[in-house]
């Protein structure tokens, strides 16, 4: 066991004399480290999940304390796990354990996932609101200002043009801006789980803050290579009766999401020390940006919105 694991375990007053406790190191995440944690044995036991946050993740626009409060609210609606523990300053998060299964990409493509993810979203940013702000639009020039501090170079030739596409859709979206709602902002294929009872889960909530509710849609969206059709019917199961407009809008999100992947790929590049090809990965989605940006209905979105 990490000495640093053992010591976050010995402050969890429940555990400080529990002699049965057995850890496993989740796989699967780039920037955090999650562990499972058995306490007691047989049919008395219960698992948990304690999660270290990576090394300089403030710098990528993360507040341990706002993921905590944004996790707590999503659970009270049974969407997240339920919030056992959290450790300060360290921000470590302890959570209980879900016990369930992966959930395939085409399965939430299908018409019942669509249904399940809308009506997931519509709730979540119904909840209370954060004392916490997510703008695509500052996350990208945040990253860029740290990214360039760190001496990162690696900044594809069409950077100046697609950031003047960025400030058209940031011009056009502010036209008729929503008022913001919680939202999770980072709706990877693997921040979503089946629990033992078919429900489904969404996990990992340290970027959530209130921003605009189309950068939600448009991250799933963008996550889940949905087509045009499919995003009509996550649409639908969002809004019931979604307007022309709501359309256009998701699809300019779905560029600034891609944007700011992009742009997270090449921030860590400067911060990190990870064993992960960050260069490659900025690239991947530098390359989805501009086709987005190239598509002939590009201009009707800008108009649209």
């Amino acid at each position: 066991m990490p000495q640093s694991l053992s010591a976050f375990l010995n402050r969890v007053p429940a555990w400080q004399s529990r002699t049965d406790i057995t850890t496993t190191f989740l796989a699967g995440g780039i920037t955090n480290q999650n562990y499972r944690v058995d306490v007691g044995v047989g049919d008395e036991m219960e698992s948990f999940v304690m999660r270290l946050g990576g090394a300089k993740t403030d710098l990528l626009g993360i507040d341990r304390a706002n993921e905590y409060a944004a996790t707590k609210r999503a659970a009270e609606i049974g969407i997240a796990p339920e919030v056992v523990g959290f450790l300060e300053p360290e921000g470590v998060l302890i959570a209980r354990f879900i016990r369930g299964r992966a959930v395939p990409p085409q399965e939430l493509r299908a018409p019942q996932g669509l249904a399940e993810v809308g009506g997931a979203l519509r709730q979540i940013h119904a909840l209370a609101p954060l004392n916490f702000a997510f703008s695509p639009f500052q996350v990208v020039r945040a990253y860029d200002r740290l990214a360039r501090e760190c001496g990162v170079t690696a900044f594809p030739e069409n950077y100046g043009w697609l950031r003047e596409r960025m400030r058209e859709i940031e011009h056009a979206l502010a036209r008729q801006a929503d008022a913001p709602v919680l939202c999770h902002n980072d709706l990877l294929n693997g921040n979503f789980l089946r629990d033992d009872q078919n429900h489904l889960r969404i996990l990992d909530w340290e970027y959530a803050g209130m921003g605009d509710r189309f950068f939600d849609l448009a991250n799933f969206a963008a996550h889940h290579d949905l087509d045009d059709d499919r995003i009509q019917e996550l649409l639908a199961a969002y809004f019931e009766n979604p307007l022309p407009g709501h359309f256009a809008r998701l699809k300019l999100m779905q560029a600034m999401s891609d944007f700011r992947e992009a742009m997270w790929g090449v921030l860590q590049q400067g911060i990190s020390t990870l064993d992960f090809d960050f260069r490659s990965y900025a690239d991947q989605f530098f390359e989805k940006l501009t086709a987005r940006f190239k598509d002939g209905r590009y201009a009707l979105w800008l108009r649209g919105t």
